[in-house]
């Protein structure tokens, strides 16, 4: 670089620099000295924080109404009956889960796929153990409001005392508004 091609860089560089530093003493004595301006900071803070919070309460009711959507149609693609299929179907959706897993952004698609394999599954109950070990609690949630969605899922009694259906005081809960999460923390 040549001499005056240097200095002109390094002048602008301190003029930027000292056009920042004067905004943030100016911002500062604005904030220290005049209540209209606090105040305007306030209200634009909880302005931000009203529309994040709706953001996130229409993102949540986007997902329930995908994850109700996603099991109307696994139940409406059925699911295998004979015995060699079922542990044929099982195995391929647990790989499935375990490889949409890996992708945070593939959350309900991967709960999906550990929900078909729990519908196959003899011991669904059993099989809930197991993915408490190995599966995030994402998704985990994400399955768990899958499980109280499906009325025709039947967990059984493993969990509770007996003539407990554990999906059914599922769906009792998430109807009252208290979404559990999952029992499976």
């Amino acid at each position: 670089m040549s001499q005056p091609s240097a200095v002109l860089v390094t002048a602008s560089i301190a003029a930027v620099a000292t056009g920042v530093l004067a905004y943030v003493v100016y911002f500062d004595y604005r904030r220290r000295s005049q209540p209209e301006f606090r105040r305007q900071l306030r209200r634009n803070e909880r302005r931000q924080a009203r529309v994040e919070k709706e953001h996130a309460t229409i993102e949540a009711l986007a997902q329930r109404q995908s994850i109700k959507i996603a099991v109307d149609e696994a139940k409406e693609e059925g699911f295998p009956t004979n015995s060699d299929e079922k542990e044929a179907y099982f195995l391929e959706q647990v790989q499935n889960g375990e490889i949409l897993g890996a992708d945070p952004t593939k959350v309900v698609e991967s709960a999906l796929a550990f929900y078909k394999a729990l519908k196959v599954y003899p011991t669904p109950s059993d099989l809930i153990g197991i993915y408490d070990k190995t599966v995030s609690k994402p998704i985990l949630d994400v399955l768990a409001e899958m499980i109280a969605y499906d009325g025709t899922l039947k967990i059984g009694n493993s969990y509770s005392s007996p003539g407990v259906d554990v999906a059914e005081l599922m769906r009792e809960m998430s109807e009252m508004g208290q979404i559990p999460g999952v029992g499976l923390d």
